[in-house]
């Protein structure tokens, strides 16, 4: 059962009873040392447009004796979205792409047909303290592009247009947002926009996109008079604008969203497919060793779970 720490709604005012369509309460797990919250899947909502996977990573402070390692593992059916606010992660993918992420970048790997990669702590930061904060979600492919041949790309955060509003700053770093838009290339239409509100102040969120939800980062976040807390998932109903107010403390949230898929998908481990039957097909694939290797990172890999 999820906690509600918000007020009622006034009595009679049909729209702030309306106005969210789901509140999910990410669940918590240690992934690599540090707090890992999983608001999507969830047993409320599947998907909201493509986004079929939504992770807040930390924040956290890697200690000096720690440090990320995630061995390689593979993937089909999706596109991996990374996106940093504190930290720096090395990835390594089987096309052969090797970097480091950093906070405001985005690293967009669709898999396609199979991919594999690796995310590390950089040679050159291990052994001191690191802090770690950042979303990694996975956008769904369509019917037609899911196996495709998987593509790496890499926009640094000065090519993706600023907001710079009364009160509200942040970042296009998917799609059009408010007459902006953002180079990075997606297979549908995809809403992925990073924004902080200072105390008091409101931002439209328009009714564009198909569906629509934000993540609250951090600070208080008031829709239609009710309050929500840091790390709560907000899906809004379709069709009608809403207006987001800050409370006393400000807040900085992630909004989301896009197009609805043509048709159901299935997820299990780190394959989304339309066919139970392409999964289980990547699970024997994977078993077998027939996916490509990472060079530069071929002694390590994370095996098969059970089930």
């Amino acid at each position: 059962m999820s906690f509600f720490p918000g007020t009622d709604p006034a009595p009679g005012d049909a729209f702030a009873c309306d106005a969210i369509e789901n509140l999910i309460i990410p669940r918590s797990s240690d992934i690599g040392g540090f707090s890992v919250r999983r608001a999507l899947p969830s047993r409320k909502r599947r998907l909201v447009g493509p986004f079929i996977f939504f992770d807040r990573m930390g924040p956290a402070v890697l200690r000096a004796d720690e440090a990320l390692d995630v061995k390689p593992h593979p993937h089909i059916g999706l596109s991996t979205v990374t996106y940093l606010f504190d930290g720096e992660i090395k990835h390594r993918d089987s096309l052969g792409t090797e970097l480091v992420i950093r906070p405001g970048d985005i690293n967009l790997m669709t898999a396609g047909r199979g991919i594999v990669h690796s995310e590390r702590t950089p040679e050159n930061l291990r052994g001191h303290p690191l802090a770690m904060s950042g979303l990694q979600t996975w956008l769904a492919m369509p019917d037609d592009k899911e196996e495709t041949d998987p593509v790496f790309a890499h926009t640094a955060k000065e090519l993706m247009p600023l907001i710079e509003a009364d009160g509200a700053h942040g970042r296009v770093v998917i799609g059009a947002f408010e007459g902006l838009a953002s180079p990075v290339s997606t297979l549908t239409d995809t809403l992925y926009v990073d924004l902080r509100l200072e105390a008091g102040k409101r931002f439209p969120f328009s009714a564009v996109h198909e569906e629509r939800a934000l993540y609250i980062l951090s600070g208080e976040l008031i829709v239609a008079g009710d309050r929500f807390a840091a790390d709560q998932l907000l899906v809004f109903r379709p069709g009608d604008p809403i207006t987001l107010e800050a409370g006393v403390m400000g807040c900085h949230i992630m909004l989301f969203g896009g197009a609805a898929l043509n048709s159901k998908r299935y997820i299990w481990w780190n394959f989304v497919s339309s066919s139970k039957e392409r999964i289980e097909q990547a699970k024997e694939e994977w078993r077998t060793g027939r996916f490509d290797i990472v060079p530069g990172d071929e002694e390590e890999f994370v095996p098969l779970p059970p089930g």
